[in-house]
């Protein structure tokens, strides 16, 4: 029997499998994983992504990790979707800035027919400035997808946020089934997935695995995996969740980059609160995304100057930059 190539992308993970994977001795897993990356990627790049809030507040959700719920008391004011002059404009600062990929998220439960043109003009006006472009809109119909696509839109969000028999634990107003529909849609449109979940929400090693089980036996992989971090927010129901582990964050990027070998995977939400040496880690462990700017929706990002210096630090670059020129290696007599 010819083995099969650990980098090639497989659809029939078994959940055992995942588990199995995340078990496997620290350096043996980062090892693993950093060895797939390096078949589809230069280990040495980051793509650059900031995300803007261009709908805060007030959203018909109970996601019990969410500041922006109107069934949660958190102190953040809601606000009106954005005009999209403000958010082309948001996007140019970005760009100056140096990011690569401009994200729109606006805290609904789904889209409505009457936002749609808005959106189109937002989304077109930002990918005519050379930038990737990605939103998060809440659920989606098959029209809608087929709009913001033709509009130019790259990619959709929409998170598991958990593993299937996790997921009433975390949200009651919309369905597991809900969220797979809305990511057929965005195929189905020709647009890429944009799809990962959060860890740190009490759901333990098994969980985790779930969720990128769930991931990994998508009819396509994510095109894009976002590896969010919990941060607590006060007033919500998961607010007080213990952190998550460093090292076990660590597993899960590297997990991630195993069943999904082509993904983009990004870390998201929660690296303000990650080490150096933590982050490099998840970078090591196939992570080759980070956001920046300072600010994730409504949560916090490390600033610029500390981005910049780290990525310095570590030797790598915005992807698809020109590599840094480096000294030759003194052979050996």
């Amino acid at each position: 029997m010819i083995p099969r190539d650990p980098a090639e992308p497989r659809f029939d993970w078994t959940r055992k499998e995942v588990e199995a994977l995340f078990d496997l001795p620290f350096t043996e897993l980062v090892f693993q994983a950093a060895s797939v990356h390096r078949a589809w990627f230069d280990p040495s790049e980051i793509q650059l992504s900031q995300l803007l809030s261009i709908k805060t507040g007030g959203c018909a959700e109970n996601c019990g990790y969410c500041s922006q719920s109107a069934h949660f008391d958190t102190g953040l004011a809601a606000s009106k979707l954005m005009e999209a002059d403000a958010v082309i404009a948001d996007a140019k600062r970005a760009k100056a800035a140096g990011a690569q990929r401009f994200c729109m998220g606006a805290a609904w439960r789904d889209l409505k027919d009457r936002d749609v043109p808005k959106l189109a003009a937002m989304i077109s006006g930002v990918k005519a400035l050379g930038l990737e472009t990605c939103a998060t809109l809440g659920m989606l119909n098959a029209d809608q997808a087929k709009t913001l696509k033709a509009a130019g839109l790259d990619y959709y969000n929409h998170n598991l946020d958990t593993a299937p028999e996790d997921y009433a634990r975390v949200v009651t107003t919309r369905t597991y089934d809900d969220r797979l529909d809305t990511l057929s849609h965005v195929r189905a449109a020709g647009m890429n997935v944009c799809c990962g979940g959060i860890v740190g929400m009490d759901e333990g090693r098994v969980g985790r695995a779930g969720l990128l089980h769930s991931l990994a036996t998508l009819p396509e992989h994510p095109q894009s995996l976002p590896v969010n971090a919990l941060v607590p927010i006060p007033g919500t129901p998961l607010g007080e969740a213990e952190p998550i582990d460093g090292l076990e964050f660590v597993r899960t990027v590297a997990v991630a980059r195993l069943v999904c070998p082509k993904s983009m995977v990004r870390l998201s939400a929660g690296r303000e609160g990650m080490s150096r040496e933590m982050q490099a880690l998840c970078f090591l462990a196939g992570a080759n995304s980070i956001f920046v700017g300072g600010k994730l929706l409504t949560t916090p990002l490390p600033g610029q100057d500390e981005d910049q210096r780290l990525l310095a630090d570590l030797g790598m670059r915005p992807m698809g930059s020109a590599p840094a020129m480096t000294a030759t290696p003194v052979q050996a007599a």
